[in-house]
């Protein structure tokens, strides 16, 4: 992942709503939920949950698939994989002892 791939992707995440979002998806695993869950369990009204869904699908943090009248929403768990990868990447300065911190 570059750079600025990277800063985008923490542009779409730089909202606490959206952070709630993710960490819900992710729990949520992959069988994903329905918009009116996700605002129920972040606590945001649907049309503002529904804006920060749209931000994240934008980015390709998660997913969305219409299942019959309902939205179902996934978290991306390869592009979030890479972004916390890209993280981690030149952590502890390239020492194997210290790396040991990340699994890496």
């Amino acid at each position: 992942m570059m750079e600025t791939e990277a800063a985008t992707l923490f542009g779409a995440l730089s909202n606490a709503d959206r952070l709630k979002v993710i960490r819900t998806l992710v729990e949520a695993g992959p069988d994903g939920m329905n918009a009116g869950e996700i605002a129920d369990k972040i606590g945001a009204s649907p049309p503002r949950a529904s804006f920060h869904l749209a931000a994240l699908a934008e980015s390709g943090l998660v997913t969305k698939e219409r299942q019959s009248r309902s939205l179902i929403y996934r978290v991306n768990f390869l592009r979030v994989g890479g972004l916390v990868s890209f993280l981690l990447e030149d952590c502890c300065s390239g020492s194997h002892r210290l790396k040991k911190c990340c699994n890496l």
